[in-house]
């Protein structure tokens, strides 16, 4: 069996970065998507993540066979809880299928405690920019929204290009118990208007971008206690490995740099993200709080 920190190597992906004084999750990721671009199967992704004190993460499926997956990865491996949808996007491309795709999601929403999320959903008017197209998008984040109601389950919510949309949906449907803004892209105001509805704000890579200082702005007007991080792995990787595949061992350079803008001691931030990500997703779970070694290469 390959050692980890081969493959990095053979595979020409990041090195890893300096361990976390103590553990954070990752909360939306995509292991599938990450095997496929970078060659690290989900055990050895959580391994390399938990030796930099990523403790484990929210696999994240965005169609039936995603969800499916999720459901399955979640179930073999503690360190990992699943969330379940139709993307927007699919959903705008499903036509007569996208009932059976949402009454199949609803009905993975029942397997069991590994399941902690419906997500991701919303509105994507980014690559969806024909207005049936869209209102499709919002009859599916609607539905969305019910399923997390019913099940209760935290609705995960992605929303490109449709900030006022997403609110308006939201403030229209019966609510879901919690809810948590997926790579938050917004400004400070709309992080103000979200966080008015209780939403956790999740920041991916993006924030330590050079061209994004409204979503830095946006970053310091969110209250510790309501910030979460991701990768949304393989994509969106922080600097300084901007531009090569991400994957959740990556998440360390992100939680330094959000303790930086913040100014706060950074074993503090570890410990506000950690619970910030369990009460999130509606519990405890991953590895203890420690950093799990590698081992050396043979």
């Amino acid at each position: 069996m390959t050692h980890p920190l081969d493959l990095l190597e053979q595979h020409r992906l990041p090195g890893l970065p300096e361990p976390l004084p103590s553990v954070v999750i990752d909360s939306h990721t995509h292991a599938d998507t990450t095997e496929e671009h970078s060659h690290l199967d989900p055990d050895t992704s959580l391994a390399l993540a938990a030796s930099v004190g990523i403790a484990g993460f929210v696999q994240v499926g965005c169609d039936v066979p995603g969800s499916e997956y999720a459901v399955d990865l979640a179930a073999r491996r503690p360190e990992v809880v699943a969330a379940l949808a139709i993307h927007p996007n699919d959903a705008a491309r499903a036509g007569d299928g996208l009932e059976a795709m949402l009454e199949r999601i609803d009905a993975l929403a029942a397997s069991g405690p590994h399941v902690r999320a419906v997500g991701e959903t919303g509105l994507d008017y980014y690559r969806t920019r024909d207005a049936d197209g869209q209102r499709v998008q919002r009859h599916s984040f609607a539905r969305h929204i019910d399923i997390a109601r019913r099940h209760d389950l935290t609705l995960v919510i992605h929303d490109r290009d449709a900030h006022d949309d997403v609110l308006a949906v939201l403030d229209a449907e019966p609510p879901a118990p919690r809810v948590v803004m997926h790579a938050f892209s917004g400004d400070a105001d709309v992080a103000r208007a979200f966080l008015d509805r209780g939403a956790w704000l999740s920041f991916p890579g993006v924030v330590t971008f050079g061209n994004a200082p409204a979503l830095r702005e946006a970053l310091r007007v969110v209250p510790l206690d309501r910030i979460l991080v991701e990768t949304d792995a393989p994509y969106l990787t922080p600097v300084p490995a901007r531009g090569r595949p991400n994957a959740p061992y990556l998440v360390p350079h992100l939680v330094r740099f959000i303790a930086e803008q913040l100014g706060r001691p950074l074993d503090g931030v570890c410990s506000a993200l950690l619970a910030n990500t369990h009460a999130a997703f509606g519990g405890a779970w991953g590895h203890p709080d420690a950093v799990v070694p590698l081992g050396e290469p043979a």
